[in-house]
């Protein structure tokens, strides 16, 4: 009785989990990697090597610093939501594959986010998002009032 009551609250926990997942990948994966430079994106992209792409690692580093921070930043706030969580699914992909084929860490953190990041992107943001409000305000006629629409 009381678990069938809590699916009003659906918006709520998507809410919840854009903060702690968004903000928890901007503060312990994405910002350190970003802010490491030139040399640290080169290492971070190098993970590529084992899909065989051997070029180019330093730009596909930046890529995935900028997914795990901006992107984070992005699915906390639910704005560009799905292709935030698209970008931030195929670079756990990336990082997956990475420690698969070098044996170094565990797979697991890496595999479980992608599969959760590709999940969001069909649930969506919610309606307490900025792309919910964004939507909301440019659908409504000149001069009505705001009104929040599921």
């Amino acid at each position: 009785m009381v678990w069938e009551s809590l699916g009003k609250y659906r918006d709520l926990g998507l809410l919840l989990l854009r903060l702690g997942v968004g903000l928890g990948f901007t503060y312990f994966h994405g910002w350190s990697k970003l802010v490491g430079g030139p040399e640290r994106w080169n290492a971070v992209g190098g993970a590529a090597r084992h899909l065989g792409i051997d070029v180019g690692h330093t730009a596909l580093g930046f890529g995935a610093a900028f997914a795990e921070s901006v992107g984070g930043v992005l699915i906390a706030a639910g704005l560009l939501f799905r292709p935030a969580a698209l970008l931030l699914a195929l670079t756990m992909v990336v990082a997956t594959n990475s420690h698969l084929a070098t044996g170094q860490g565990s797979p697991a953190h890496a595999f479980k986010n992608a599969w959760l990041f590709l999940g969001l992107l069909f649930v969506g943001p919610g309606r307490y998002s900025v792309d919910h409000w964004l939507l909301t305000r440019r659908s409504r006629p000149a001069g009505a009032p705001a009104r929040m629409v599921d």
